[in-house]
């Protein structure tokens, strides 16, 4: 994918100030004198959250690329280290801290050192970090991250260097990522950023802003230079990727106001799930995260028009509960939930679904908990993402209901959702015992390295003796005994298929 400079006249190696200091930009440097690269500069990254922080971790890796940084995975040999944050969960927030003050420690006997902070509590916490904390020197907001070389040479000057300001623009279509820790098999490709649902337990919408997406002519050239260095997987990711809509750029909302040429011509989500499922076939494509109120049945059956689209879909359900559903402002109904699943099995018999689910959310009764397991039993997942209610401040939840369930009922109503998850996770890998499998090869197992380990289309973990295989291959594989989360078998030959 080709990589452009943004055009402003504000800005120092293509990268734009911020509002706040393009008035004062003639004093930081002359307008004719671009400061050279240092050499041996070096940068370590951590990443927290979901999918779309390390994937954000990404471009800005390729961005202090740009600026002549290497990446290092050796703390002592760093000269910057930046921590990608989360703060939807109080405990991901508590880890962050934790990690900042390992690396003040360090910064104390290293005096080139810099600190930053991205992402989500970058923007939520924004100046405290730098006035109140003094634990880091930059503070860069989701949405600037092309700011970062300016904020350095800020931060060097010993000024503030903050930028949280959120974008109605900012998708990072033209930065080609520079891959982290990668197996060389399987990538992640941003396709919308922000979100409109406004859940009310939810920070993402103060923290990432609102909806745009991405140019589908970009998102189709970066999987193309993926497919071109050898990556046998995608995953399409978004807050909420059925929400995706091209009309030529812009935010979602605004989609009412577009001209009807570009109404007409727009592209959403299950249009996109096609090009990019037709343009590389040879590939496996995977999405997330979807949520009940905006997947359609387009998406569902784009999905199975498609042998390289997985048979796999992240639906997040929050609640078994319709009271507390409303509550947290989900668009949905148990009821309307269950069509959507019942509409996912009738088009794709096999599809595995995951969820998200809270437990204690405040006025949370008895019934509104076996609701949710009355939920659970009706589908069955595949697998889960559980947590007990954390309150996060500036949220609707916070501000307007009381957290009045107690820590004992909400770690006792989470026990009981997590150990009925694993029945159900148990049943459902039981149902692959004497099935031949298609794997994706992605790393050596955890337990053995005779083993190769890797996903199949719905996503569940399978290993195998190595024998002849290699990483990257796709291997038919019979499933001889399972765990509640692996499925364990031998390697029968190469998959024609993916």
């Amino acid at each position: 994918m080709a990589n452009t400079s943004v055009k402003d006249p504000y800005a120092f190696n293509g990268a734009p100030l911020s509002k706040e200091r393009q008035a004062s930009s003639a004093s930081i440097l002359p307008e004719d004198v671009v400061p050279p690269k240092k050499k041996n500069r070096h940068f370590y990254i951590e990443s927290y959250g979901c999918q779309m922080n390390f994937s954000d971790s990404e471009i800005v890796a390729a961005i202090l690329d740009k600026e002549g940084y290497q990446l290092t995975e050796n703390l002592e040999e760093a000269n910057l280290v930046l921590v990608n944050t989360c703060s939807i969960r109080e405990k991901a927030e508590q880890t962050v801290r934790k990690r900042l003050e390992l690396f003040n420690g360090i910064k104390n006997k290293k005096n080139d050192l810099k600190i930053g902070v991205l992402g989500c509590m970058a923007e939520r916490l924004k100046h405290k970090f730098l006035e109140e904390e003094k634990m880091v020197d930059l503070v860069v907001g989701p949405d600037a991250y092309k700011d970062i070389p300016n904020l350095l040479r800020e931060a060097d000057a010993e000024r503030e260097a903050v930028n949280v300001i959120l974008s109605k623009e900012e998708t990072y279509g033209d930065i080609a990522p520079v891959r982290l820790a990668s197996n060389g098999v399987s990538a992640f490709v941003t396709i919308t950023r922000g979100c409109d649902n406004m859940c009310t337990f939810c920070v993402v919408p103060f923290t990432r802003g609102r909806e745009r997406s991405r140019d589908p002519k970009s998102i189709l050239e970066e999987v193309a230079d993926l497919a071109e260095k050898g990556y046998k997987e995608v995953t399409l990711l978004g807050q909420n990727v059925d929400s995706y809509l091209w009309y030529g750029g812009g935010l979602k909302k605004d989609f009412i106001k577009a001209s009807s040429l570009q109404q007409k011509t727009a592209v959403n989500f299950a249009n996109l799930l096609d090009l990019v499922a037709h343009s590389q076939p040879k590939m496996r494509i995977r999405f997330s995260t979807s949520n009940p109120q905006d997947m359609s049945l387009d998406v569902i059956r784009t999905m199975a028009r498609h042998e390289n689209i997985c048979n796999y879909i992240h639906l997040p359900v929050q609640s078994g509960s319709n009271a507390i559903l409303e509550k947290m402002n989900r668009q949905h109904t148990r009821e309307e939930y269950f069509q959507l699943i019942d509409n996912i099995w009738k088009i794709i018999p096999d599809c595995a679904i995951s969820h998200d689910m809270i437990a204690g959310f405040p006025t949370e009764t008895e019934q509104d908990h076996l609701d949710t397991m009355s939920l659970m039993n009706y589908v069955k997942y595949d697998y889960g993402f559980m947590f007990a209610y954390s309150e996060r401040p500036g949220t609707p939840a916070a501000k307007k209901i009381e957290d009045d369930v107690p820590m004992s009922v909400k770690k006792r109503r989470l026990q009981e959702i997590i150990d009925l998850q694993r029945e159900h996770s148990a049943y459902r890998t039981e149902q692959f015992i004497g099935k031949t499998v298609c794997v994706l090869v992605e790393k050596n197992s955890k337990r053995s390295p005779e083993f190769w380990s890797g996903r199949i289309s719905q996503n569940t973990v399978a290993v195998f003796p190595k024998d002849k295989y290699k990483v990257g291959d796709f291997v038919n594989v019979k499933i001889e005994k399972v765990t509640s989360a692996t499925l364990i078998g031998q390697a029968v030959g190469l998959s024609n298929t993916v």
